[in-house]
């Protein structure tokens, strides 16, 4: 196995286009809830979630027993591994996608099999992952819309997956929901073998306090809790995931936002004759050739972070989509670059 190294040091006075962070911060509501509501006493002792159940169920439309709070999306994946994959199981995942899928399920001991995104327009491949699925397969891990293609697969081919293999734990990882609109949520109690994951480190601006969802049939939670720590979720989390959710007008200024400057970010590539595709997510794939690593890097020495993905698809750059402003900016450092050849 290799380590994941995230390149994550040294980006605090810098552009944030790297790591699909929401690039402006959380909604004031959140760190104003969290000042009221914190006193000392409440690090004192482990956290209590009944709360943040209650209220997070309501926002979902689930029941309080049909998910799991996790410490982000990682511990979502990692549990969900523990719980139905043994050594040599088959656990089904595509690629690219992100790492952590196979990370989880390499520790485990599972024998993981890759089924590659459709050459050139990196398309959802849903019939070579409907022939590849075979009676024997424990997991099937899906990220809708996927990291960092930006493309993803339809109701219909979610279905169509979770038909083909009834005895698999299909994990639909909606990290990008809210900008793709597309979700497994209401697909939860026809399917017993369907898991949906959430995360509050994207559009709600709170990677750093790490908290998800890991949505399911209520049998599946009771047989999920026996693989995980009891507290793994910190307090100020789950202070901060009731605020959050209660901000629905912040969330749908920023998607806004993101998806006009999604459309900015398109125009000004094609100015620049830099190929692309078109991303459900709230970030763009772009294909820089061998210029790649030279324009991350040389972004960088502007203050301008971009994520290289060229070791899993070649020449390939992932530009996480800011507001509109910080793509004018970027575009700007960008042209100055790219026409340097």
């Amino acid at each position: 196995m290799a380590p994941y190294h995230p390149p994550s040091g040294g980006r605090g006075d810098k552009l944030r286009l790297d790591f699909n962070e929401n690039t402006i911060g959380c909604s004031e509501k959140v760190t104003q809830f969290l000042v009221e509501h914190l006193v000392e006493n409440d690090l004192a002792v482990y956290p209590e979630y009944s709360a943040a159940r209650r209220e997070l169920a309501a926002f979902f439309r689930v029941g309080e027993d049909e998910f799991a709070l996790t410490n982000g999306t990682d511990e979502a994946i990692q549990v969900l591994i523990n719980t139905y994959v043994d050594d040599d199981d088959d656990v089904l995942i595509l690629k690219p996608a992100y790492a952590m899928y196979k990370f989880y399920a390499e520790v485990a001991g599972a024998s993981v099999r890759e089924i590659a995104y459709r050459l050139g327009s990196l398309a959802f491949p849903i019939a070579e992952l409907l022939g590849a699925i075979r009676p024997e397969t424990k997991a099937i891990l899906i990220s809708n819309p996927n990291n960092p293609t930006g493309t993803g697969v339809d109701h219909e081919g979610i279905i169509r997956i979770l038909k083909r293999a009834p005895h698999a734990a299909v994990l639909i990882d909606e990290a990008y929901y809210e900008f793709s609109g597309v979700t497994a949520l209401g697909m939860l109690k026809e399917y017993p073998n369907l898991f949906v994951s959430r995360t509050f480190s994207k559009v709600y601006g709170m990677a750093a306090l790490r908290i998800g969802c890991l949505f399911t049939q209520a049998a599946n939670v009771a047989w999920l809790q026996k693989a995980q720590s009891p507290y793994s979720v910190n307090a100020l989390a789950v202070l901060a995931a009731r605020a959050a959710i209660r901000d629905t007008q912040y969330i749908e200024r920023y998607v806004g936002e993101i998806l006009a400057a999604r459309e900015l970010l398109y125009v000004g590539l094609e100015k620049l004759n830099i190929p692309y595709i078109k991303s459900q997510g709230n970030f763009v794939l772009t294909q820089m050739g061998d210029r790649a690593i030279e324009i991350r890097d040389a972004l960088r020495a502007r203050g301008v972070l971009v994520r290289d993905r060229s070791y899993e698809i070649d020449g390939c750059v992932r530009i996480t989509v800011g507001t509109k402003d910080q793509m004018r900016h970027l575009l700007k450092e960008l042209e100055d670059l790219w026409r340097r050849k």
